[in-house]
């Protein structure tokens, strides 16, 4: 009996002539994830990506855990390969379905008919594969609303496909379709979930990471790395910048009305982005701010940010509130690790009445109390670089 993956696509479908580029991007992608478990052949047909053991040493589980980080897949489904003839069928329904039923009381069968020169109906063979699975595992209920498990069969060009349901894929964009990002990530909640939602659309991400030493913490900035390599789960082959900010924000406190420090810095840290985007040939810059969240992100606020740099600021949470972004940050498993302890450059010398309705003219005057090339190239010769 030969076990399979069946990789399903989302929205890939709708590329039309751009679609076999989209295809190879994520049959790229898949190739270099799987590769450490094994020996795997990757082949495509009929808007599907089949993973197929090469031997026994192949770990299938791994595969199937890595497949499901790969943009562009909406559902990933173990199954068993058999010809299409309905006794190998249901021999293999028998044979192989029990292992996944569990402490399942309720099933039902179903069945997808893509080749329709194969005799039967799809409601005829869904009917025989539930009769077969019933002679092996009695105490089973049909439930055709709302089954536990539901067991399917899918006849296509060269073979069926029996499966007990399908895992959820990572959905978007295949990864670097959408062209190259640069994401500000600090240690919070809402930078690693816009950093994801970027990839998650097809962009290749580059991270950039501001720190404050010795005003932040060396366990700040592993923070920070440890959010990158989760993000990096699913975004892949990122690039993690580091700048430190320590002596432009000694200077505006030195120099300048509290009440601006947020905001200068701010445009400090997009300047410096922008920069480091040019360099890295990103076309956008990223971030997690979401609308009238904290001081920082009101509308007058944003307008002043995005008017210290020339290309385009996307802001994936600017219309979540807190609650869709944790809901995230969860399910993508970097919750955790951002509400951990550890403070980021952006909770150094914060005002204790910050602007929230900002005018741009008296915060620019505000900016040109210090030299801002100067501390800037200072900040930009500290820049280092980590490949994940």
């Amino acid at each position: 009996m030969k076990e399979i993956l069946l990789c399903k696509y989302g929205e890939v479908i709708l590329k039309g002539l751009n679609k076999n580029r989209f295809e190879s991007m994520m049959v790229k992608e898949l190739e270099a994830r799987i590769k450490k478990h094994g020996d795997f052949k990757v082949s495509r047909c009929q808007s599907t990506v089949y993973v197929e053991p090469q031997n026994d040493g192949a770990d299938i589980d791994g595969a199937l855990e890595s497949a499901r980080k790969v943009f562009g897949f909406v559902s990933i489904a173990r199954a068993c390969q058999v010809e299409k003839n309905m006794d190998d069928i249901i021999s293999a329904i028998k044979e192989y379905i029990p292992q996944f039923i569990g402490n399942a009381k309720t099933f039902k069968a179903d069945a997808r008919r893509s080749d329709k020169r194969f005799p039967l109906t799809s409601p005829e063979i869904a009917a025989k594969a539930g009769e077969a699975l019933l002679t092996v595992m009695p105490r089973l209920r049909v439930n055709v609303r709302e089954p536990e498990i539901t067991v399917m069969v899918e006849i296509r060009e060269s073979q069926a496909y029996i499966h007990a349901g399908s895992f959820k894929g990572a959905g978007g964009l295949p990864t670097g379709s959408s062209g190259k990002c640069l994401s500000l990530l600090s240690g919070g909640i809402d930078s690693p979930v816009a950093t994801y939602m970027m990839a998650r659309r097809g962009a290749q991400i580059e991270a950039l990471h501001f720190e404050s030493f010795p005003y932040t913490s060396e366990r700040a900035k592993e923070k920070v790395m440890r959010l990158a390599a989760e993000v990096n789960e699913y975004a892949g082959h990122m690039k993690v910048h580091v700048i430190s900010l320590t002596h432009i924000q000694e200077e505006l406190r030195r120099t300048c009305d509290e009440d601006y420090f947020t905001l200068l810095l701010r445009r400090f840290m997009m300047r410096l982005a922008q920069r480091v985007a040019n360099e890295r040939e990103c076309l956008c810059l990223a971030t997690g701010e979401s609308l009238g969240q904290v001081a920082s992100q009101t509308m007058q606020a944003l307008v002043v940010t995005d008017d210290s740099v020339s290309i385009p600021v996307l802001r994936p949470c600017i219309g979540m509130d807190k609650e869709d972004i944790i809901k995230i940050a969860r399910e993508i498993g970097t919750f955790d690790t951002s509400i951990l302890p550890y403070e980021d450059c952006c909770t150094v010398f914060t005002p204790r009445h910050p602007k929230t309705m900002p005018v741009l003219s008296k915060v620019v005057a505000e900016e040109a109390k210090v030299d801002i090339k100067a501390l800037e190239d200072e900040a930009f010769a500290t820049l280092e670089t980590i490949q994940l």
